[in-house]
């Protein structure tokens, strides 16, 4: 028969034993097991499409605690091409004389598990492929800044099928040539074809046979299609050469287009879609503008200067617009007027995403990585560190707690947690 004290000496036991820290030299920036939550990267713009990782319990006290580097690997395209990752595997686009090389790493030792190689050219435009794999079941499927669509085994790089979009379809490349990487979409792959009656090709992801070709003929521009439902109406929402449109995803019947031409010719960040209403946003100059699409047809809400896009795509989040611009700027829009309501300097042509209540941007200039509460009353830093240095124009991405960067040169990964 147990004593009260016999009982209480068990119950104090039991404590301890459940306690894996003792309070008293708990770190107080760690994440506990309750708080993380972990998720693949699988494809550009991360799991949702929206540049935001849904993961939580990320280490934000990088004063004290740094990110630490996991490994390295080199690159040799001196180019902008981004990572993607899923169920362990990074996969990210190489090139090395006439060459492109798709690459799959491991996530936690960054060992090279395969690689797949197809013909490019041997000249540089601005480096070479610069879009993400879209990794979709056990398959990742890669368009080349030539417009070959090609489809591989994600376990081991085996060739599935392969397309020339832009030779079979007649298409145009833009003058930095193809950069939009492939939507998924169920059953689908969407690109851009740049084609007669093909400025959108969507093909069978499994097979590689052609569903449809459409919305007009409009070359392309540089960003990736967004699938939305605006007014009710599933759709694409593609960025072109001179225009921003809206194609049926059912038939490639052109719903809506809006002329959006700029300076260089250059449309490409991803637009964002915010209810029934699209976000655009351009360099060189031409700065956004808010679209209502009303009835199926484009109406201007406001267009200001307030975030000039050269590239790098913006998010939302929290209910306002959060991107970088010309000729450094990350900025803070509300939606609603387009007013500005904080602009701070030092983040030139830097990819960002948001994660855990913050932004993670880059300098692009100095390769300096910062992070920023997601908050649009002021500009308020909370970190910064270096993790590869030099020009760094490539969006960082988050892959179960690993932070993975690029630079011109280098692939790394660091540990979030």
């Amino acid at each position: 028969m147990r004593t009260p004290a016999i009982s209480l000496m068990i119950a104090l036991l039991a404590t301890i034993v459940a306690s894996p820290v003792c309070p008293s030299h708990a770190d107080p920036g760690a994440p506990s097991a309750s708080q993380t939550l972990a998720h693949d990267w699988p494809a550009f713009r991360g799991p949702d499409a929206n540049g935001i990782s849904p993961e939580t319990g990320i280490n934000k006290n990088w004063a004290a605690r740094p990110p630490k580097m996991l490994w390295t690997q080199p690159m040799t395209d001196e180019g902008y091409a981004g990572p993607s990752e899923k169920d362990g595997a990074v996969f990210i686009v190489d090139h090395l004389g006439t060459d492109d090389i798709v690459r799959s790493f491991d996530l936690t030792t960054g060992a090279e598990k395969w690689r797949y190689t197809y013909p490019d050219a041997a000249t540089s435009n601005y480096g070479f492929t610069r879009a993400t794999p879209s990794v979709d079941g056990h398959r990742v499927y890669i368009y080349s800044r030539l417009g070959r669509l090609i489809c591989l085994t994600a376990a081991t790089g085996k060739l599935v099928w392969q397309r020339d979009i832009i030779g079979e379809f007649h298409g145009r490349r833009p003058g930095w040539d193809m950069a939009d990487s492939p939507l998924i979409d169920g059953n689908r792959v969407v690109v851009y074809g740049g084609g007669p009656d093909a400025s959108v090709v969507v093909v069978d992801k499994t097979t590689g046979a052609t569903i449809w070709s459409g919305g007009g003929s409009e070359m392309p521009g540089y960003s990736t299609p967004v699938l939305a439902t605006i007014g009710g109406v599933k759709q694409y929402v593609c960025m072109l050469f001179a225009s921003v449109e809206g194609v049926d995803w059912q038939t490639g019947r052109l719903l809506w287009s809006y002329p959006w031409k700029t300076g260089a010719n250059v449309n490409a960040a991803t637009p964002l879609v915010i209810g029934d209403s699209v976000f655009i946003a351009s360099g060189y100059g031409h700065g956004c503008a808010m679209l209502d699409i009303t009835g199926g047809a484009p109406q201007l809400r406001w267009q200001n200067t307030e975030i000039v896009a050269h590239f790098s795509s913006p998010i939302y989040a929290g209910g306002y617009i959060y991107g970088t611009g010309d000729p450094g700027f990350l900025s803070c829009l509300d939606p609603a007027t387009g007013a500005a309501l904080w602009k701070q300097r030092g983040f030139q042509k830097g990819g960002l995403i948001g994660i855990d209540g913050t932004i993670v941007a880059f300098n692009g200039a100095a390769g300096d990585l910062i992070m920023v509460a997601l908050a649009p009353d002021a500009y308020k830093e909370l970190g910064r560190f270096i993790p590869l240095g030099g020009q760094s124009w490539t969006a960082p991405i988050v892959a179960n707690g690993k932070l993975i960067v690029r630079n011109k040169t280098t692939l790394a990964a660091f540990d979030l947690r």
